[in-house]
């Protein structure tokens, strides 16, 4: 079972190599891709259910022991998070095979996106599992070395600069990540996590606060928590439709992934719950505040994202197992119906020609498919009875009554503030460009929905079904019938996250793994 656990790392690594080999073979790649993601998939499943059975999983690379060699930690928390990444980077991957078919990938050349992609999801799988900060490090370069390919793809102007600003704001959280490694190592003598949250409790208060903020505000660039979150509306909307589901998805939650472990496991003695909840608020209030503002449906879910990493910073604030297991379900909820929600955009924009909720109308007669699918992913993200939005955000509050201090209320309150004004904006996408006629757009103009008001329906459905090809709506319907298998299977999938949240939660459980023989 220990074999597992890099290979989850390697599989992908070895297919980015074999993808760029196949530079000239399209269907070749697509295939290695395809096959890697899969066969992670399947791995991820394996791992889970023994994790979930005989506890964490820990595998020291090349026989050397920790901490001087380098250290795989696979506990419930991370498992969870790998397989969820690979449902969702599998899911996005064949909505990119069915655009790049269509479109002759102009908009995702494939002898570069399918070496690039399988290494930022290497990247992604090694940060979930990796037991050192350095090696944690590692995986956030290999993100962001793929993620800017991935975001300046095709070279156009806009795609250009929001990759200037993305990667100039990347590095920055980087380096300030590597300071924090230094400082830490400079004070424990490792990098090791587990040793890390033996050793730091010998050090003054105060610096062991210096190191946790330190820490912490590298995560935050990531995570996209207020007011580090300034970058992210301008540069995810820009790029191509998969691309944006996967970042949009996906990459915020590795920030916030690194924060639990540093809140949960490196410094559980520095007391920050009342600025986690300050941050918190305010990253609820300010995103959904600017999501209010836009009319561009890319921008609007990009304020929303950031809204709801709020959510996150609440529940891990709060710190209780409860809380955890909130925390834990609603990140999962979340990477998949935000990326769900970005795919069916994308259909919406193909449709349209446009996400631009001022110049769209018609949809909903235009592509009824299209619109269930925009509509289900809108209704959870929402919160709407009983999907599992409503679930996961109702396990938060529930947390923070039994926390019961008069600023939980106010993020109670908050929360239930958010979730109503996001329910609003996308109703008001819905009312604008799926409900209301095209003819009422002014100025506005479609090659599909023209089609639909010169000929019979029947006729407009063919072109529709030209313009959407098949494998992108079948990827979009998969990932809509995973976010509704959320909240069909919730009571066991809770159980699952409170699993988790309990061992996450114990420090002592996460080092006793790491040195099951005691620390020497």
């Amino acid at each position: 079972m220990n074999a597992i656990v890099p290979l989850v790392v390697l599989l992908p690594l070895a297919g980015a190599a074999v993808a760029l080999v196949l530079g000239r073979f399209r269907r070749a790649q697509i295939a290695v891709s395809t096959l890697s993601l899969t066969a992670v998939t399947v791995l991820a499943i394996i791992l889970l259910a023994h994790v979930d059975t005989h506890g964490t999983v820990v595998v020291e690379i090349g026989g050397w022991d920790a901490p001087f060699g380098i250290v795989l930690v696979a506990d419930r928390l991370a498992v969870i998070m790998v397989l969820i990444s690979a449902l969702m980077l599998l899911g996005v991957l064949i909505f990119a095979v069915g655009q790049g078919i269509a479109d002759g990938d102009r908009e995702t050349p494939v002898s570069i996106f399918h070496p690039t992609y399988l290494i930022l999801a290497a990247g992604v799988f090694d940060a979930f599992v990796a037991g050192d900060l350095f090696n944690m490090y590692v995986a956030f370069e290999m993100l962001l070395a793929a993620s800017y390919v991935l975001l300046t793809l095709a070279g156009t102007g806009a795609r250009i600069r929001a990759g200037v600003t993305y990667i100039i704001i990347s590095l920055t959280s980087s380096i300030i990540f590597l300071a924090a490694i230094a400082f830490i190592y400079a004070a424990t003598g490792t990098v090791t996590m587990a040793l890390i949250a033996e050793r730091v409790r010998d050090l003054p208060a105060d610096v062991q606060l210096i190191l946790c903020i330190a820490l912490l505000t590298a995560f935050c660039v990531k995570a996209a928590v207020f007011p580090m979150s300034f970058w992210l509306p301008d540069s995810y909307p820009t790029a191509p439709a998969p691309v944006t589901a996967v970042f949009a998805g996906l990459l915020t939650k590795v920030g916030v992934y690194a924060i639990i472990r540093t809140d949960t496991v490196l410094f559980t003695d520095v007391d920050i719950d009342i600025p986690l909840m300050v941050i918190a608020f305010l990253t609820l209030i300010v995103g959904v505040l600017g999501a209010l503002a836009q009319a561009d449906i890319k921008r609007l879910l990009s304020f929303t994202l950031v809204s709801h990493i709020g959510y996150m910073i609440f529940g891990i604030s709060i710190g209780s197992t409860a809380a955890l297991a909130a925390t834990i379900f609603y990140i999962v909820h979340h990477i998949t119906v935000q990326t769900t929600l970005f795919l069916a955009t994308g259909l919406v924009e193909r449709v349209g020609g446009t996400t631009s909720i001022n110049r769209l109308g018609g949809i909903l007669r235009a592509s009824p498919l299209v619109s269930v699918l925009f509509f289900i992913g809108a209704m959870n993200l929402g919160g709407i009875p009983p999907f599992s939005g409503f679930l996961g955000k109702v396990g938060l509050f529930q947390a923070g009554v039994e926390l019961g201090t008069p600023l939980s209320y106010v993020l109670i309150g908050a929360g239930a503030l958010t979730s109503l004004l996001t329910l609003y904006a996308l109703v008001r996408v819905w009312n604008m460009a799926f409900w209301r006629s095209s003819a009422d757009v002014a100025g506005y103009s479609s090659p599909l929905l023209d089609s639909l008001a010169e000929g019979p329906e029947d006729e407009g459905e063919t072109v529709g079904s030209k313009r959407v090809p098949a494998l992108m709506v079948a990827a979009t319907t998969g990932m809509v019938a995973l976010t509704i298998g959320l909240t069909v299977f919730a009571g066991p999938l809770f159980e699952l996250a409170s699993r988790a949240a309990a061992n996450t939660g114990n420090e002592s459980t996460y080092v006793e793994s790491v040195f099951p023989g005691g620390i020497q």
